[in-house]
């Protein structure tokens, strides 16, 4: 008994170990790096940057649309909608696409006008791409940023993500994007992106693509672009900020500073005082000075004082900048101001819900703005300067 009691237990640990009927081989998978979306002749192009295992053999080629030695290759197909298009596309691959490790979704203006939510639908209701991959609006046609040849990292998907992840420009997930647009506010804003002119002498696609403004969405259609000042702007409001470097000039002075902000925080306060809808914007912002091209010393608190409201002045600018052209212009609230009134005033915020748009065009906003340089950097005195030619302010 007790031996069959044994035989019994390592039966039921063994059968569920069944093997690898289910495997998937990676020689057997396309593993895409990359995907664009456009829009061609009445349909849809699906466009992906799929990595070439065969460069590993010795290759030197730095990316591309096609050839052995090439580190990427970009293959399209047409269909109705983006699923239709992707069963074409896979007719031109000899092996299973593979989305897991797709970092980058590039769409083109044509499809943002028309509207996203059948491209958003499939990238979330598909298993396998990710919800954490970047979102982008290009400028042209999308496909053409897969098929850029940088001259620095392996493929032009990988420079868009990279610049994202250095925190300089605006950088939005899937996540992030859904639940914009699932919002009270019911809208989003994406990076845009463009090509870079190459160099005089060079190929057309021996360039990188960077980021340049931002597209605004109203619910899922695009309304309009942004500039890269008043995107900026809008990261302000958002507390998004992680890396900037603000330049400007002191009052009364043509010469310019540079100021690197080391920490910064945006607190957004929404009142309602006898039926005036108002938001308050309190910006904190603690930098170090990172250029001094002023004869003056920023030692003196005189000095110090000037260029801190010079930098005042200037994120002033971006931020009333982002205030004209999305809450005047475009009257889209991109900015969460619409979830904020909800927590704080939920039963004022259910009367207007359904007319926010209008509410929040005529939205008093008073912006607070606090700067402080605490840092003169390596040395006290302008660089290049005798002393003697140092003014004290």
């Amino acid at each position: 008994m007790r031996v069959l009691i044994m035989l019994l237990l390592v039966s039921a640990v063994v059968l569920p170990l069944s093997g690898c009927w289910d495997r998937t081989e990676v020689n057997d998978i396309a593993i895409i790096t990359a995907a664009s979306m456009d829009k061609k002749e009445g349909q849809v192009e699906v466009s992906v940057q799929v990595f070439n295992p065969s460069s590993l053999g010795g290759g030197t080629g730095q990316g591309g649309s096609s050839g052995g030695d090439m580190r990427t290759i970009v293959r399209s197909g047409e269909g109705r909608n983006i699923a239709d298009a992707v069963s074409r596309l896979q007719t031109k691959l000899p092996r299973n696409l593979f989305w897991g490790h797709c970092k980058v979704f590039i769409m083109s203006k044509s499809i943002a006008e028309e509207g996203i939510r059948d491209e958003m639908d499939f990238l979330l209701r598909h298993s396998q791409p990710r919800e954490r991959a970047y979102m982008y609006v290009s400028n042209g046609r999308a496909a053409s940023v897969l098929e850029l040849l940088p001259p620095i990292e392996r493929t032009s998907g990988e420079v868009i993500r990279e610049i994202s992840d250095l925190g300089i420009g605006m950088k939005v997930t899937l996540k992030d994007l859904n639940l914009m647009i699932k919002s009270g506010a019911r809208s989003a804003i994406l990076p845009l992106v463009d090509r870079l002119a190459p160099r005089q002498g060079e190929e057309q696609n021996r360039t990188i693509p960077y980021m340049t403004g931002a597209v605004v969405f109203r619910n899922d259609k695009m309304v309009g672009t942004i500039s890269d000042l008043a995107s900026r702007g809008v990261m302000w409001i958002r507390n998004e900020v992680e890396r900037a470097t603000i330049t400007t000039e002191p009052e009364d002075d043509m010469s310019s500073i540079s100021v690197y902000p080391v920490k910064q925080s945006t607190t957004l306060t929404p009142r309602i005082v006898d039926g005036q809808w108002s938001m308050q914007i309190g910006i904190t912002m603690v930098g170090d000075l990172v250029m001094n091209g002023t004869p003056y010393n920023p030692m003196e608190p005189e000095v110090l004082n000037r260029m801190e409201q010079a930098v005042r002045v200037a994120v002033q600018r971006r931020v009333e900048l982002a205030l004209h052209q999305v809450q005047k212009e475009m009257q889209v609230d991109i900015f969460d101001f619409a979830e904020r009134f909800h927590q704080q005033y939920p039963k004022q915020w259910s009367k207007v819900k359904d007319d926010w748009e209008e509410v929040f065009a005529t939205l008093e906003v008073p912006v607070d703005i606090s700067v402080t340089i605490r840092r003169p950097g390596m040395i006290l005195s302008p660089a290049g300067l005798p002393e003697n030619r140092v003014s004290p302010s």
